[in-house]
């Protein structure tokens, strides 16, 4: 019986394939089949994956709509009309805002920035604000993340003399906003070949052909040069933070924008590697965006100070930076204890109103909940669970009408899901795998009882599954560290390209399981393998250590195979996925 209750699918060895592919390519047998596993079996394309250049990326021009945007904001630029960028208050919409700024303060432009409040405002554009940017003397409005799905604010834009600029990158919906401008790598019609990119990438971009109208040139003058290459940091935080396939161009961000913040970071940024220690790592990974960076940006939006987080990555006062940046490192703190606290509310709330084995989904509720947090804890059931859950939090004043997040799990339409059952709603909206919702308290049983009937029509009982998709099995004396340097030719990782599973059998526990980190959440284990020792981490697992503890018997680990550098002594480390007792492996 394993602890999670999840299927192993490991990726069938294939000697033939791999030696191809080492032939073709001169990569080691390890990478070759890391790359088989992530769907490159063909050796001409095992150079542009694993090297990434700059060169790879294509011209800005080429981005749909780009073109028109960046003649007219250059145009607002030089006779000196006053330019505002919308935001989003999530991290790629804040890296977006801050690329923009930057691009346009760069050339001279009277700009600002407006970033909409998470709760009082919601997502995306607003009748509201239109009247306060124009009431402030904005002539331009350009957006980032965000404005597509926005038909009805476009034309108020209009109505308010604003000229309007789009850039988003978000599915399109069957009716474009009237803008001046709309910039998105998947419009209908066009034929760009890379539709992945996110509100940053789309963001960079402009920011580039920006720059090469006011040099005159493809070849851009030196101090936008340098502009644009500190500017792909900003760019790789969004394109982790929005958890798009780190492939084709997102690749090429990430793993440049990864260099150039250790080499180049704007003055915010170096402010908070300073306060998370990162500044002190020879050198940055993705997963170092992934759950240091982009936790303490979004912790802003979440609690509802996404301006700040925008200010730290342009502010230009060093102290400021740092005091920015200290705050970002507290509020990261409340969202951490905020999410634990209602996380260990809706474990109980589980336990006591639901069937954890039989039960097709969980619709959550409680009062006092924080409406910013919910959506973290959602997914995080979600995984655990394999299944959907709706989270709905209702204010402490009485207030009826609550607001909800939800997260598929899975395979559930979360969308779909939601209209079937939106005679319960208020509002919802979202996509597949996310959505939001808002909810009168009355209406609260009844949309837990149509929602769960709509999920156990779709789903089956093998949908509630997790799976742990392994790309190979190994022994621990495999693991040394040229094989994981080796390994780490594949970084950047993320999604669509994630850290390699690897899985082992027949482990011993050297000693009994520890607690450790704070609040004593996460897991230290040694294990050992025919004479082969080595320690593992398992995050967020502490609840695995009785069971373990009680196991008398070898067991079977998935795990991430990681370098641990600390201060300067590198050694193998394992980040549990998961563990069966040895007899269920296969």
């Amino acid at each position: 019986m394993d602890a999670m209750g999840k299927r192993w699918r490991i990726h069938p060895h294939q000697p033939e394939r791999i030696s191809q592919l080492q032939r073709g390519s001169r990569v080691s047998a390890v990478v070759a089949q890391l790359l088989i596993c992530r769907g490159i079996t063909d050796p001409q394309h095992v150079d542009g994956f694993l090297n990434s250049r700059l060169s790879g990326m294509r011209e800005p021009d080429e981005l749909p709509g780009l073109a028109d945007a960046a003649d007219r904001l250059l145009a607002a630029v030089r006779s000196n009309r006053r330019i505002t960028v919308y935001g989003d208050y999530d991290a790629d919409g804040m890296s977006s805002a801050a690329i923009l700024m930057r691009a346009l303060q760069l050339l001279g432009g009277q700009v600002h920035y407006y970033v909409p409040h998470r709760i009082e405002e919601g997502y995306g554009l607003n009748h509201e604000a239109w009247r306060k940017v124009a009431a402030r003397g904005t002539n331009v409005v350009v957006t980032v993340d965000c404005g597509l799905a926005s038909v009805d604010e476009a034309q108020t834009a209009r109505e308010l003399g604003l000229e309007l600029i789009i850039t988003d990158h978000h599915e399109v919906g069957p009716e474009l906003p009237d803008a001046a401008a709309v910039v998105h790598p998947g419009l209908p019609g066009s034929e760009y070949p890379f539709r992945g990119l996110c509100g940053a990438g789309v963001a960079f971009k402009l920011a580039w052909g920006l720059c090469q109208r006011a040099s005159e040139a493809k070849r851009v003058a030196p101090t936008m040069k340098e502009f644009l290459l500190s500017a792909l940091g900003l760019a790789a935080i969004g394109t982790v933070a929005d958890v798009v396939p780190l492939l084709d161009e997102n690749r090429i961000i990430v793993r440049h924008g990864l260099v150039s913040m250790k080499e180049r970071p704007v003055l915010g940024m170096a402010a908070l590697m300073r306060r998370t220690g990162l500044d002190a790592k020879p050198s940055l990974s993705g997963e170092d965006l992934a759950f240091t960076i982009s936790p303490r940006l979004n912790a802003a939006g979440r609690l509802g100070q996404a301006q700040l987080a925008v200010e730290l990555l342009t502010t230009d006062q060093a102290d400021r930076a740092e005091a920015i940046a200290e705050y970002l490192d507290q509020l990261n703190r409340t969202r951490d204890h905020l999410e634990r606290s209602i996380y260990l509310s809706a474990q109980k709330q589980i336990k006591e109103q639901f069937d954890v084995s039989d039960d097709p989904a969980f619709v959550l509720s409680g009062r006092g909940w924080h409406p910013g947090v919910i959506g973290i804890v959602a997914g995080r059931l979600a995984e655990k669970y394999a299944r959907p859950v709706v989270m709905i939090a209702f204010d402490e004043l009485g207030q009826s009408l609550g607001t909800g997040s939800a997260r598929s799990g899975g395979v559930l339409n979360l969308h779909a899901a939601l209209h079937a059952c939106g005679d319960h709603l208020a509002g919802f909206g979202g996509h597949a795998a996310a959505a939001g919702l808002r909810i009168d308290e009355a209406h609260v049983e009844a949309f837990r009882s149509h929602f769960c009937e709509h999920v156990d029509a779709e789903l089956t009982s093998a949908d509630r599954v997790a799976q742990v998709h392994v790309d190979a099995e190994t022994t621990l004396s495999q693991l040394t560290l040229k094989t994981l340097q080796e390994i780490e030719l594949l970084a950047p990782f993320g999604q669509a390209n994630p850290r390699p599973i690897l899985c082992a059998s027949k482990v011993h526990l050297a000693e009994p399981p520890r607690l450790m980190g704070e609040g004593q959440r996460h897991l230290s284990l040694r294990v050992h393998q025919q004479g082969t020792p080595l320690r593992a981490v398992a995050f967020g697992q502490a609840e695995w250590a009785e069971t373990l503890q009680q196991h008398a018997g070898p067991i079977d680990i998935a795990f991430r195979p990681v370098i641990n550098d600390f201060r300067g002594n590198r050694r193998v480390e394992l980040q549990l996925v998961d563990w069966k007792t040895s007899e269920d492996l296969g």
